[in-house]
């Protein structure tokens, strides 16, 4: 191993002082070589290798001999390349004001030369810099440009610059489809070049993407590949970041064993490197493994040892998560006022992160360097000499022009009134028409709803109707069986072994009962629109809890792992409308959920709305049933344990949630699961 290190650092050396030699070699020859456009480019040759040594200081000075060497030959080239490094020097020194200006100018030099490939080179760097200012869009427009020509030239270095570009800038505007797309084809181009550090950098933004898409099997996978990347002498700060990441993604799963090898191991590698960031993401996802198994004395010592570095400078992102930790931490420990704490910290920290997040506008947006506008020169003077000149010498046909001018403006007056009068009648006209094709389209619109009315009370009657046979026959099941373990007990027909045994049964067609009525009398209420939402602000975790509570007997009977990501947010709408849905779709997730599936509740702010999702593992939902849910009619499957439905529980939501400005939808694969999308708003809706 120490035979490898050595003989990279002599690769090293050579290839430094081989850049050194060549730089050395082309002033030299730069020296002696006439001023013609040979000297322009070994000069451009010299910039290009200068500024590839980080050498910006001798680069600007060639450059600006170049351009004015360039200037004086009228070669347009090499003043448009001459430009084109001096915008590289000012984005390397940050000042991306003069960088764009001189970006600007040199693509218009390279479109007089009809030079694709220079225009692609500019957009590409601009969309570079557009990025780093926080113009996402802008910047996305000009590498989006400059692909298409880096594709058809099979130009790798430039693709694989432009491709993370672009996976940055969609990363950056949350579209992480987009950006897992780009990602992956910069990996791709990054192997062909052989890039070991390009690599590993896309490999691991690609597993970062997928754990925030919650795919997290796709995660662990790219993650355990940057782990094989990694040289083991070089890439420690690396292994430090990826060990705790693997560890989180396992820790989701609740696969507490293999999330526990890989934290404790990337603890204790940060904290023989003495790495503080490495350390403080270790600390925090370890701390979080022991509150998950209430080891709460053990997570407390990790915690705030976490704190105690995250508050010196550490990552502010890893801080907010610490302020989260600790505040999960107190409230198991029933310290409400210490959480409560901890929580304005929390949300302090999220609030001045968002704002640092936010596109960075610039202030100054005036052109750096002005052009001069062409003068114009006019010929007014000349005019005035040469009006009265002729005017002295042909003062006759100036009278017959002004008398043939009074006799053309009374014509135009005359043919003016025919004009005005024509406008006026048919405008009258048109009015008339106007007003009677209204009152055509009133009552055409008056048909309509009458005609809408009575298919709605045809199609409503047709509901009643299938509604009282569904009712009729559930009811009469749970109610026949409920009446004869009754009459057993009358009749002490039944051992005590033999009542156990039947207790859960009893229970669940009581609960049948329970829910069909529960769903009968909401579908009712709808029906006679005597349904009035009364809308307030509340805090939608709560509404989570509660109603996570009623149904864990049944998630436990089923051994379902049921993960609550749900967050404090706050949303305005009825909230026992609101718990209505939330209660039908928990119930829905369990019904079609198998012995061992997820089931997934969340909640995140889109839009200034709150968009909550209840996703489950389970059977999911066939084309054809997809198009019959939401619809104002009763249709129902039985579970995967043969429970029974009503059937109006999607409808009632569906309802519900329209009477609260909100949409629900959802996204199902067969034998994959199913999603559950509920968008609500978070403040009073504009009338």
């Amino acid at each position: 191993m120490k035979q490898l290190i050595i003989l990279a650092a002599l690769f090293s050396a050579l290839l430094s002082y081989s850049q050194t030699r060549e730089i050395d070699s082309l002033t030299l020859e730069l020296a002696y070589q006439k001023q013609d456009s040979i000297k322009v480019e070994t000069s451009l040759l010299l910039i290009k290798n200068l500024y590839k040594t980080k050498d910006y200081q001798k680069a600007s000075m060639f450059v600006d001999q170049t351009e004015r060497l360039s200037k004086s030959l009228n070669y347009t080239k090499g003043v448009a390349e001459s430009v084109y490094y001096k915008a590289l020097i000012y984005s390397q020194r940050g000042d991306y004001y003069n960088s764009i200006d001189s970006f600007n100018k040199s693509r218009k030099l390279y479109q007089q030369l009809n030079d694709t490939l220079g225009i692609a080179k500019v957009s590409n760097c601009m969309g570079l810099i557009e990025i780093k200012r926080g113009n996402y869009i802008v910047g996305l427009e000009n590498s989006l440009s400059a692909i298409n020509i880096f594709e058809t030239k099979n130009l790798r270095e430039e693709l694989s610059s432009a491709y993370n570009n672009l996976a940055e800038a969609y990363y950056k505007t949350q579209q992480i489809d987009k950006a897992i797309e780009f990602n992956l084809k910069a990996l791709s181009v990054r192997e062909q070049l052989q890039d070991s550090t390009g690599i590993k950098t896309s490999t691991k933004n690609i597993a970062h993407l997928y754990s925030l898409r919650r795919e997290h099997r796709k995660a662990i996978e790219y993650y355990e590949k940057v782990l094989k990347l990694l040289n083991p002498e070089k890439d420690l700060d690396l292994k430090g970041e990826i060990l705790p990441r693997i560890g989180e993604e396992y820790l989701r799963f609740k696969d507490y064993d293999k999330a526990a090898d890989y934290l404790v191991e990337g603890l204790k590698f940060n904290r023989r490197r003495n790495d503080k960031e490495g350390l403080l993401r270790s600390l925090n996802s370890v701390g979080k493994l022991n509150l998950t198994q209430n080891k709460t004395r053990l997570a407390e010592r990790q915690l705030d040892e976490a704190y105690a570095i995250a508050k010196d400078g550490g990552d502010q992102l890893e801080l907010l998560k610490n302020y989260q930790l600790h505040k999960e931490l107190d409230s198991m420990q029933g310290q409400y006022q210490n959480a409560f704490f901890w929580q304005g910290k929390y949300y302090a920290l999220k609030e001045e992160l968002e704002k640092q997040n936010q596109p960075k506008i610039p202030v100054n947006t005036d052109v750096i360097i002005r052009e001069e506008k062409p003068l114009v020169t006019s010929s007014t003077e000349e005019a005035s000499v040469i009006i009265p000149s002729l005017t002295s010498k042909n003062s006759q046909e100036v009278k017959k022009l002004k008398l043939i001018s009074y006799v053309l403006v009374a014509a135009f007056l005359i043919a003016l009134t025919f004009l005005m009068l024509i406008y006026l009648r048919r405008k009258s006209r048109l009015a008339y028409t106007k007003e009677l094709e209204e009152k055509n389209k009133q009552i055409q619109m008056q048909n309509e709803a009458i005609l809408e009315q009575s298919l709605h009370l045809e199609e409503i009657n047709k509901v009643k109707d299938r509604l009282f046979s569904i009712v009729s026959h559930d009811l009469k099941d749970s109610v026949s069986s409920i009446k004869g373990f009754i009459d057993l007990l009358k009749e002490d027909s039944l051992s005590k072994e033999e009542f156990y045994d039947l207790i859960p049964e009893l229970s669940e067609n009581a609960n049948n009962a329970s829910l069909l009525l529960f769903n009968l009398l909401n579908w009712s209420k709808s029906q006679m629109q005597n349904l009035e939402p009364n809308p307030e602000l509340f805090n939608i975790q709560e509404v989570f809890q509660t109603k996570i509570s009623l149904i864990e007997q049944k998630v436990e009977q089923k051994r379902i792992v049921l993960i609550d990501e749900s967050q404090r947010d706050f949303i305005y709408a009825d909230r026992s409308m609101v718990e209505i849905v939330i209660q039908n779709l928990l119930t829905n997730a369990v019904k079609f959920s198998k012995v061992g599936d997820i089931i997934t509740v969340s909640n995140i702010d889109r839009n200034g709305r709150s968009l909550i999702c209840v996703e489950d593992t389970g059977v999911g939902i066939s084309p054809e049933n997809m198009e019959k849910l939401f619809k104002n009619n009763t249709f129902t499957t039985v579970g995967t344990k043969s429970e029974k439905g009503t059937g109006l529980g999607l409808t009632i939501c569906k309802e519900l949630v329209e009477l609260n400005h909100g949409k629900i939808w959802v996204e199902s694969t067969p034998n994959v699961g199913s999603k559950f999308f509920v968008e609500l708003p978070k403040s009073k809706p504009n009338k």
